[in-house]
């Protein structure tokens, strides 16, 4: 899941997410990142196959934004005790 400074949140599935945010930012992304501001990565999952991860991105994109929002903290705490 990516973010802007707009707090606009995309949610997309890739094998290479650093790659993919590079490609976001520089507008050869995603037709709804084009003409937003730039982006950062949120948060991150990791699956084994392509099927799985593609199941939890429709799962995650049919949240409200609040439940997002407490998704992406979570994983911001789990990185700031790293």
């Amino acid at each position: 899941m990516i973010k802007n400074s707009y707090n606009n949140l995309y949610v997309g599935v890739t094998d290479e997410p650093r790659r993919r945010l590079r490609e976001h930012n520089s507008k050869r992304g995603a037709g709804f990142t084009k003409f937003k501001d730039r982006f950062e990565i949120v948060f991150l999952e990791q699956y084994e196959t392509l099927k799985v991860a593609r199941q939890r991105e429709i799962q995650i994109k049919k949240w409200r934004r609040e439940k997002k929002d407490m998704l992406i903290g979570r994983y911001k705490q789990k990185l700031d005790t790293k």
